[in-house]
């Protein structure tokens, strides 16, 4: 007998354009492969996601930027054609943030966990987070958000050049504006020039202290919180390889318990109150050994298949359980297991892995994806090589009046990657510095737990 209810199916909805989502796929694979009728309501004409076996049909998802009430729509003409309650499963952050509000108007044709409406919107806003962060006594970049130009150009000073700029809700970055989510500010006058764009982007420009990329800094914890409050599935990781180097979405990870990282999560969902499936960021701290906590995405991480435990639960096959009313079993965790996405870690994937390995694409099972894959890959790699831009080699120096000191800047350091286009969605790099190294900074206050902005 099946663990699960497979007569409930799934629908996995996702609103970005990226065709190389390969949480997705996983996200199909892992349902598709425990008898679950999977359902995808995202643009998959041009990617890999939509050769899998274990897709039963995909539906045309609502356009970037939607609205509320047409995402709405587009979920009820899907429920019409399935004809039965499904498990509703958001898969990027507009989703997940959309879907929340209107888990009521969505009930009885989907189920879904009972978050809180408002809080996935708060966690994924980069802004709103420093503050719950700080209402929490959570460990966070030294962050602010300037309300002018030239407050940008005078915090930047203050944190210490380079800083990292961040657009608070990335996901309303219009389509080929060239606004990335996150990049590397290296003067007082690209933060200004930065900030003069806010309107265009449509949301709050940040700033944070920054932290060059060392050994062992990225870590990340993935978990679903169930009906009762417990956090299931999941565990924590440790990038090895990123996409670009030393920033960007995880290439390869590690499975590698940490109590300290387990604990913070732990108590970072219970005290919000959160209810789902998370992907949380953490940066850990050189000098004082802290984990930082960087992002909290309220849906499942692109990695997810990474937790996979002794039983072969995930935390996808944890929310259609939970959901569904049945009992989750209680594998063993397998530290040490590894995920490789084969296209930014092509030689790593070939690397022996002696406690196991899950790829993001390939599978024995499931062979369509990745051999669609590597044509897909091949022109968009070929693409980018034409339009990339020639970089100087040279360095020169950036006044930044900081107690009067000139900054140097290397014009060939990396920059950090974001969303100039949908298929460059590598997510940003974050981070960290200590706090009294920074000087006087008008910082984010903390938000009010119980409330709504």
């Amino acid at each position: 007998m099946s663990l699960f209810d497979t007569r409930v199916p799934a629908v996995l909805l996702r609103i970005d354009r990226n065709p190389f989502h390969h949480g997705t796929l996983g996200a199909v694979r892992s349902l598709g492969r425990a008898g679950v009728a999977v359902h995808v309501v995202a643009d998959c004409a041009k990617s890999p996601v939509g050769a899998s076996r274990f897709v039963r049909h995909t539906h045309t998802p609502p356009p970037p930027g939607a609205s509320p009430d047409e995402i709405a729509e587009v979920l009820r003409r899907v429920a019409a054609r399935i004809a039965r309650p499904a498990v509703l499963v958001p898969m990027d952050d507009a989703s997940a943030i959309a879907v929340a509000r209107m888990r009521a108007e969505l009930a009885p044709a989907y189920l879904l966990p009972a978050v809180p409406g408002t809080l996935p919107g708060r966690v994924a806003d980069k802004a709103e987070l420093a503050g719950v962060c700080a209402a929490l006594d959570v460990p966070h970049p030294v962050t602010v958000v300037p309300d002018s130009p030239a407050e940008a150009a005078a915090a930047a000073c203050r944190l210490g050049l380079p800083v990292v700029a961040k657009w608070s809700r990335p996901w309303l970055l219009p389509p080929g504006s060239g606004l990335r989510s996150t990049v590397l500010v290296r003067s007082a006058r690209e933060a200004r020039e930065l900030y003069s764009r806010t309107g265009e982007a449509g949301c709050r420009l940040l700033l944070q202290a920054f932290l060059p990329p060392g050994t062992d800094l990225d870590w990340f914890a993935h978990g679903y919180t169930d009906r009762t409050g417990a956090v299931r599935a999941g565990g924590c990781g440790r990038k090895t390889r990123a996409r670009p180097r030393g920033a960007g979405l995880t290439a390869a990870g590690r499975w590698t318990p940490d109590a300290r990282v387990q604990a913070l999560t732990e108590r970072i969902a219970g005290a919000l109150g959160y209810r789902g499936i998370f992907d949380l960021d953490f940066r850990r701290c050189g000098s004082t050994g802290r984990y930082h906590l960087l992002d909290f995405n309220p849906r499942p991480g692109a990695q997810f298949r990474l937790f996979t435990d002794s039983s072969g639960l995930d935390v996808v096959r944890a929310l259609h359980l939970d959901l569904t009313h049945r009992p989750l079993p209680e594998g063993v965790p397998l530290p040490g297991r590894v995920f490789v996405v084969e296209n930014y870690a092509p030689l790593t994937a070939l690397r022996p892995a002696p406690a196991g390995r899950e790829l993001a694409w390939h599978a024995r099972d499931d062979r369509l994806p990745g051999r669609a894959l590597w044509a897909l890959w091949g022109r968009h790699a070929a693409g980018r090589l034409v339009r990339r831009p020639r970089r100087g080699g040279h360095a020169e120096a950036v006044p930044c009046r900081a107690g009067g000191s000139v900054v140097p800047r290397a014009v060939t350091a990396p920059s950090v990657p974001g969303q100039a286009e949908p298929v460059e969605a590598l997510g940003p790099m974050e981070a960290i510095g200590p706090m009294e190294a920074i000087g006087p900074v008008e910082q984010v206050e903390p938000v009010d737990l119980t409330g709504s902005r």
